[in-house]
């Protein structure tokens, strides 16, 4: 019986630092939520392009006088053409106003959701209020004589004078 062949060790090379800093900057929890946030943000993109394509701009159509604002475009040849996808078939280039007011319903859809999530997130964290800052150092040693005096009123003068050094709070 033949014994393994045994291959002689080989040390890894040593991994760059910036390596360790690229993944400690990837298990950052804001880069991870920035991911997150961008997901949601092109899945929500679809739902907005469907809301403006499939409800907002027929019933826009419809009370503007029928009009079907993707096919709302100037073509730049002089030529008219029935519809966008006839003109884009002839090889026309157009300038695509119907889309452009698409996209701006979009955008302001959007914002406008954005800034109530923002508001309402706003509202949910509590913001504590600044630190009151420190006494000045005379008030400190006022209050420490002070106390002494309490703790010990012969200090102070005697009984009689004890009774009229105010109490701490």
């Amino acid at each position: 019986m033949q014994s393994p062949i045994s291959l002689p060790h080989v040390p890894l090379p040593k991994s760059p630092t910036w390596l360790n800093e690229f993944k400690a900057f990837i298990i950052r929890g804001s880069v991870v939520d920035l991911a997150v946030g961008v997901i949601i943000g092109a899945a929500f993109t679809g739902i907005v392009n469907s809301l403006v394509k499939d409800v907002f701009n027929p019933v826009l159509g419809i009370a503007i006088g029928g009009i079907d604002f993707s096919n709302i475009f100037v073509a730049l040849d002089a030529k008219s053409y029935p519809s966008l996808d006839a003109a884009k078939a002839a090889g026309a280039a157009t300038l695509n106003i119907g889309l452009f007011i698409n996209a701006v319903i979009q955008f302001v859809i959007v914002a406008f959701v954005i800034f109530w999530v923002v508001r309402a997130l706003n509202r949910m964290v509590k913001k504590e209020p600044p630190p009151l800052p420190a006494p000045p150092a005379s008030e400190l040693y006022l209050k420490e004589i002070r106390d002494l005096l309490i703790a010990r009123p012969e200090l102070a003068g005697g009984p009689a004078a004890s009774a009229t050094i105010a109490r701490p709070q």
